[in-house]
């Protein structure tokens, strides 16, 4: 069973949009359900809702479920915890 989506800070999800309308790239620490980490760099294609719980899409790359994310560009998420990848 998918662990519940929690929301991230508004602020997070704004810099996310942000960062997919400009095309900036950007690299992103993730911590996946099953606790292993991530380090993805590329450019945020799309940032989006499905079935109650929201995403981005990395070009040519995967799609990470915001609340997975711990830091972007080295700067820890607010309420996230900041881990190696």
């Amino acid at each position: 069973m998918d662990q519940p989506y929690i929301p991230i800070d508004c602020e997070r999800h704004d810099e996310l949009l942000a960062l997919a309308t400009l095309r900036r790239p950007c690299t992103l620490d993730v911590e996946r359900p099953d606790g292993t980490f991530e380090k993805l760099a590329g450019v945020i294609e799309d940032v989006y809702a499905d079935t109650g719980a929201e995403y981005l899409r990395l070009r040519g790359g995967p799609t990470v479920r915001l609340d997975w994310i711990c830091a972007l560009d080295g700067r820890r998420f607010h309420g996230q915890v900041a881990r190696p990848a």
